[in-house]
């Protein structure tokens, strides 16, 4: 199951994997230090992991809930990435532990007497790094860079599946690509060899403030910024930056009656560089992601959207995930200099075997990484953010 999918549990989170790539081993770095939630109080939207790493914080519920953290899926309890636990707050946790109102009100006014100490922040610095991949890329080509560091959820087979797929455009269209799960490559000095970044089913914060920056920088600078599903599927993100600029839309939900479901997708930019050969609409089955927001208030330039009279738009307990008609699915946005890329289709493996899908993604790599040399301002593309 995917990320709002939190009562009905998820299956057991594989172990995390780098496939193949043209990159040695990442060299060793000091423990990281500035890591975006070290010093944050305590309180009901920490991320639920934290509570769990503090003995303090976990009695502080413990005396509230007796027994109800142990009573949680396994998979809601893990405190070493990739964990769920640490793309959910306390408070989300509270509906399916079953705290009421004043329960919760409870908890929070005690984690908020609570002294974050040198031991916390060792624990919430520990699912980060500064490991700096080596990487020997040849020269003349469009170099592309696929990050799949998750600190929350990792879908194996959605990742697998795009990764494979990733490598064979890049083998069709003679593009330069590695891959790699260290947050530590998102440097200045190694995100100047790349073209464009992909990041693939990226779940959870998974970057330190310094990476952040750098992120941020080599955009500004024309980098080009690819991300695909899962990259915006998380019910809670802790770096505002990446969803409203970066994405422009923050996750909802997506339908549990079924999951999956087959779906009429609308192309509705096919004079663009994203939109070139493909076709006017194709169905495909998948898992629908909605948005709280609607992509193209913000500022993106909307490549496809979803059909809502095609499929049943019902959440978890009935949840109305309909976005009123006009169901973005896949847009282009300019950051600085920097061409930027969602797609939210992509849980299922077959959709990255899917033709139309495959020709939409190998258009927007190719449309992102001339960033470099064009800037971001193509038709295909919306707003420009802010840090």
């Amino acid at each position: 199951m995917r990320r709002s999918t939190i009562i009905h549990g998820i299956a057991a989170l594989m172990a995390l994997t780098l496939g193949p790539a043209p990159a040695s081993a990442a060299s060793s770095a000091a423990a990281v230090t500035d890591c975006p939630l070290r010093d944050m109080p305590f309180s009901l939207g920490s991320p639920l992991i934290d509570i769990l790493l503090s003995p303090a914080a976990h009695a502080v519920v413990e005396s509230e809930a007796p027994g109800a953290i142990a009573k949680m899926p396994p998979m809601f309890r893990g405190t070493t990435a990739p964990s769920f636990a640490s793309i959910l707050t306390l408070k989300d946790a509270g509906s399916f532990l079953r705290l009421n109102g004043a329960q919760l009100a409870a908890i929070d006014r005690k984690l908020k007497l609570l002294p974050v100490t040198a031991s916390d922040r060792q624990a919430r610095c520990a699912r980060y790094d500064n490991d700096r991949p080596v990487f020997d890329l040849p020269r003349g080509k469009p170099r592309i860079l696929l990050f799949e560091k998750m600190t929350g959820y990792r879908d194996g087979p959605s990742v697998d599946a795009a990764h494979e797929a990733f490598f064979a455009m890049a083998k069709r269209k003679g593009w330069a690509i590695a891959a790699t799960d260290k947050g530590g490559a998102i440097h200045p000095k190694t995100l100047a060899q790349f073209d464009a970044v992909i990041w693939n089913n990226v779940s959870g914060d998974v970057l330190t403030l310094s990476q952040r920056k750098a992120l941020q920088h080599f955009l500004k600078r024309g980098g080009g910024f690819v991300a695909v599903h899962g990259s915006a599927g998380d019910p809670a993100t802790f770096w505002d930056w990446y969803a409203d600029d970066l994405i422009g839309a923050r996750f909802a939900g997506h339908p549990m009656g079924p999951q999956f479901q087959d779906a009429r997708i609308v192309v509705e930019d096919r004079e663009g560089p994203v939109g070139q050969g493909l076709p006017p609409e194709w169905t495909m089955k998948d898992e629908w992601y909605s948005f709280k927001n609607n992509p193209r208030a913000s500022g993106s330039a909307i490549i496809a959207t979803l059909d809502e009279r095609s499929y049943s738009p019902k959440g978890m307990g009935g949840q109305d995930l309909r976005m009123g008609g006009d169901h973005p699915i896949a847009w282009t946005r300019c950051m600085g200099r920097g061409r930027v890329f969602y797609s939210a289709i992509g849980h299922r493996p077959e959709a990255y075997s899917d033709p139309a899908y495959v020709k939409m993604l190998e258009n927007a790599v190719g449309w992102s990484a001339k960033g470099r040399q064009d800037g971001c301002t193509s038709s295909a593309s919306g707003a420009t953010g802010r840090d």
